[in-house]
């Protein structure tokens, strides 16, 4: 049995696919990038690779600013991540009905 959620069974275990399903799982909240490395177990030198196109396609937005740190969320008002969050949801709930089963 693996630790890894359905998102990461099916996409990949590579450090876009965990950042965003660190996003997805906790959407509700803003993190600086330290945190999102950390929690997503993708290294920050890593992250600063990619973070630049989630920004400019709308998948994170910058939420605040708290001290020296930007915070950022996942848009979910942006169309692609609402699909996202659809696909995770409709995963989630497909998996839950194999364990009832």
């Amino acid at each position: 049995m693996t630790n890894e959620s359905v998102f990461i069974e099916i996409f990949g275990n590579n450090p876009i696919m965990k950042v965003l399903d660190f996003l997805i799982t906790y959407q509700l909240f803003d993190y600086p990038m330290t945190e999102i490395s950390k929690n997503s177990g993708v290294g920050y030198s890593t992250l600063q690779t990619f973070w630049g196109n989630l920004e400019k396609n709308n998948i994170i937005v910058k939420t605040r600013r708290v001290g020296k740190s930007d915070l950022y969320k996942l848009n979910i008002d942006n169309p692609a991540v609402k699909q996202l969050l659809k696909l995770d949801w409709n995963f989630v709930k497909g998996s839950e009905q194999e364990v009832l089963v």
